[in-house]
């Protein structure tokens, strides 16, 4: 049998030779289009609410309420940057991040056998993916979500309900950036508005509307005074003026100022993160596993393993990129869990994925993520190796 056939450039399962030992064969599922397939991911729900209530808030409430030419210009800025996001943002969650080969498909009607963990750690062997049967690229990752390979694989956003891939990642990181600079700049003016409330109300009270008479008694203009009562203000401004008491007008100031703070806080550690990652020509699945490698490394030294000198990986770390459960990095606080050995592999400094801490509850309910091209448990001789099974 010669070494270079087709059979034995695979990796052999952990218990067994067949390749359907790699999945149940009662246990099938559909494969996601993109981040419209149903079920939508609860995130997602809460991303296109906080969107909304913004823009609401901020067109209809408190932008109108700025003296010209600052209305002018925060209805640009942010207009510009509410737009750009919901194009962008569309675009992320329309596009199909699957590699060339399964897009060529162009067919998800077909159910794929879901990959059972049990009985082998990894679906793709040797840049073939047993799963969608296709050859992949090393950057290419099977989603276990998803259940597809995915080109330059980066990570699984559950805001977007899709993959994030070289075919959407820059709708994704202007997204992130578009609604950073939207939230900074209606975050500024809704504080301006509250300080100004009570330092000089008369600036915000240029509107014409808050002097005219209109016939329909929407205004009530107090004209034996000749002002209108302080405690009255104008929402929906122009074209549909609504009055509303002061105390309405704080209470939902201060909390689109809370809703801002920390939706500004989780993009800026977001948008910082991938600009890191950029600079240093990275992908969010590359960062962990040099981080887990490294965390391997330590606790390998702090064991007393010897260490090689051509390796990240101890004697008792296989030289392996372990499986991954990744999403948008959000969270400061959370640590990363290796699932093949149930031990945590790194504390991740500034941001990181806000649903790693879920991602191992969540794997037993999705199959969880499995990607990449690994080091076999088992390699029948004259198979090829790829150049990172030996880094």
């Amino acid at each position: 049998m010669s070494c270079f056939g087709r059979g034995l450039r695979r990796t052999a399962p952990a218990r067994g030779s067949s390749r359907n030992e790699l999945v149940t064969p009662s246990t099938a599922s559909l494969s996601r289009v993109n981040g419209w397939a149903c079920p939508p991911h609860s995130f997602q729900l809460v991303g296109w609410t906080i969107y909304s209530y913004m823009a609401v808030v901020g067109f209809g409430i408190y932008i109108p309420l700025l003296p010209s030419p600052w209305s002018h210009m925060a209805y640009s800025l942010t207009g510009i940057a509410f737009i750009v996001h919901l194009v962008t943002h569309l675009a992320a969650v329309s596009i199909d991040p699957a590699d060339a080969g399964v897009r060529a498909k162009k067919s998800y009607s077909n159910p794929l056998p879901v990959f059972d963990k049990k009985k082998q750690p990894h679906v793709i062997h040797n840049l073939h993916c047993y799963l969608c049967k296709i050859n992949v690229d090393p950057k290419v990752k099977h989603c276990g979500v998803c259940n597809k390979c995915i080109e330059d694989f980066d990570h699984h956003c559950k805001w977007l309900n899709n993959c994030v891939g070289g075919q959407n990642y820059w709708y994704f990181f202007v997204t992130v950036l578009s609604a950073t600079l939207g939230v900074l700049v209606l975050l500024m003016v809704v504080l301006f508005i509250f300080i100004q409330h009570y330092m000089d109300p008369a600036s915000l009270r240029t509107a014409p509307q808050f002097t005219s008479v209109m016939s329909n008694g929407t205004l009530l203009v107090f004209l034996s005074v000749g002002v209108m009562s302080n405690r009255t203000w104008l929402v929906f401004l122009p074209l549909v003026p609504m009055e509303t008491g002061s105390e309405s007008l704080l209470v939902v100031a201060f909390l689109t100022v809370m809703l801002a703070t920390g939706s500004l806080l989780l993009l800026v550690h977001l948008l910082g993160f991938h600009i890191y990652l950029l600079l240093n020509n990275m992908s969010t699945y590359d960062y962990i596993i040099t981080r887990r490698r490294k965390q391997a490394s330590q606790q390998d030294i702090e064991m007393g393993f010897p260490q090689s000198s051509d390796s990240n990986a101890g004697p008792n770390h296989p030289q392996m990129e372990p499986s991954i459960d990744c999403d948008a990095l959000l969270s400061d606080s959370v640590s990363c869990k290796n699932q093949e050995t149930g031990t945590i592999a790194s504390r991740p400094s500034g941001s990181f994925c806000s649903e790693l801490d879920n991602f191992t509850k969540s794997s037993e309910k999705e199959n969880g993520f499995y990607y990449g091209t690994e080091l076999p448990t088992q390699i029948i001789p004259g198979e090829f190796t790829h150049p990172d099974y030996t880094r």
